[in-house]
């Protein structure tokens, strides 16, 4: 069964983080900058909490908060849920559906060591549907071309 690890594999360990005491308009603009969703909150170098585009919605924007006087540590969502790199995929995408979320940090032995996307997990699972047709297709007609006869 496919694990976390075969995501971080491809994708890298990189986990874009912000310090606790940072504000929301610094974190928007980080999370703009690289064009992801989510912000690993950290005290020092420890992993606290994850601020996320919801967050920013539902506990900014809806709260009629300031993003610019708003601390990251009042609005970020803790404790959060986690996997390890030995979690299955599909294990993470229970997780994320039964718990509405999009992001789960990769923990192991108390250190993070990634995170993954729900986007990360359905773009895995596509290449192993389009492996399989591949595999079925050569099975059934031989070579694969881009373009099936």
């Amino acid at each position: 069964m496919p694990t976390v690890q075969s995501i971080l594999d491809k994708k890298g360990p990189q986990v874009h983080r912000i310090a606790e005491d940072q504000t929301v308009l610094a974190a928007a603009r980080t999370m703009n900058e690289n064009r992801i969703g989510a912000l690993i909150v950290t005290r020092g170098e420890k992993f606290i909490g994850i601020f996320t585009e919801r967050d920013i919605l539902c506990r900014v924007v809806a709260a009629q908060r300031e993003p610019a006087r708003t601390l990251v540590k009042e609005v970020m969502s803790s404790p959060v849920a986690c996997c390890t790199p030995e979690t299955t995929r599909d294990e993470c995408r229970a997780v994320m559906r039964s718990k509405r979320i999009r992001h789960l940090p990769v923990v192991q032995d108390g250190v993070l060591v990634g995170i993954v996307s729900i986007g990360d997990v359905l773009i895995a699972a596509e290449e192993d549907q389009v492996a399989t047709i591949q595999y079925l297709y050569e099975y059934m007609y031989g070579e694969w071309s881009e373009t099936p006869r």
